[in-house]
């Protein structure tokens, strides 16, 4: 077993010990050079087993383990997005899948500059038109988009969230979901909001992409 297959099963372990993946729900991926590791189908995060994960290339061809989770496609669009991701996570939680089923703020962010740990952490998040979970043309437009992010919101589905290290994503995740409820509470009144250049100047210190206006 590797180190990453060890990780992944921390990982699953705290996301489901926060809330964040109720029932079977979410799946969590790693990559190991030219291949990714990633959560089998109807897999409890919460008791993942590191001996039982799938191993697939980056174009999603199964390479040996158990029947990947559907979502395989997000995962796989992420890598070949970003050379430098090294993990994905997809969860259905709550809040975040909430803000999902709303209008989003901007074409490049469908949330806001609300608190400087969102932009820290997160960055600019863009909202992916509705498909069917596990639909690869879903995917494969998030893939081309021409603009820099390391999280999205999939309408009416949930977040997903990359990044250099597996607990870089998970943080992204965590900072995601939590931003999230804070804008649910504000119901239809209007928050102050980081400024473009507050937003642009946090980014730039934390390796985050923002550009949305």
């Amino acid at each position: 077993m590797s180190e990453a297959s060890h990780e992944l099963a921390a990982a699953g372990a705290r996301l489901a010990a926060l809330g964040l993946s109720p029932g079977s729900s979410g799946n969590l991926s790693a990559r190991e050079g030219d291949r990714m590791l990633i959560t089998p189908t109807g897999a409890d995060l919460a008791s993942l087993d590191p001996e039982r994960l799938s191993r697939l290339d980056l174009d999603g061809r199964h390479v040996d383990g158990p029947k990947p989770s559907k979502e395989y496609p997000l995962h796989c669009a992420f890598y070949r997005r970003d050379a430098g991701t090294r993990a994905v996570v997809h969860l259905h939680s709550r809040q975040a899948t909430a803000l999902s089923c709303l209008p989003p703020w901007s074409e490049r962010s469908a949330v806001p500059p609300l608190t400087p740990y969102f932009v820290m952490r997160v960055g600019q998040t863009p909202l992916i038109p509705y498909a069917e979970p596990g639909d690869a043309g879903q995917a494969e437009r998030m893939e081309r988009l021409a603009f820099g992010f390391r999280a999205a919101l999939l309408q009416n589905h949930g977040p997903v969230t990359a990044g250099v290290s597996l607990a870089k994503a998970v943080d992204a995740a965590v900072e995601l979901e939590e931003v999230a409820g804070l804008l649910l509470l504000f119901g239809a009144r209007a928050p102050r909001l980081l400024e473009p250049e507050e937003a642009g100047a946090l980014a730039a210190r934390y390796g985050t992409e923002w550009d949305a206006a």
